[in-house]
């Protein structure tokens, strides 16, 4: 027979666990998102349609 004390920290060990996962995964995803943001920001400009005069 298991004591209340053991149950309540088995119970508190898997909380810790779902927590843990569910704050990894909204990192990984918050990360992912800014990076495409930045990339998206770093497009390449748009050459001129008429060449520069350098006379």
């Amino acid at each position: 027979m298991t004591t209340k004390k053991t149950d309540w920290t088995g119970k508190a060990a898997m909380a810790g666990a779902a927590i843990g996962s569910a704050a990894l995964a909204a990192a990984l995803l918050y990360a992912s998102r800014r990076k495409e943001s930045a990339e998206a920001g770093k497009a390449k400009p748009t050459p001129p349609a008429d060449p520069v005069e350098t006379d």
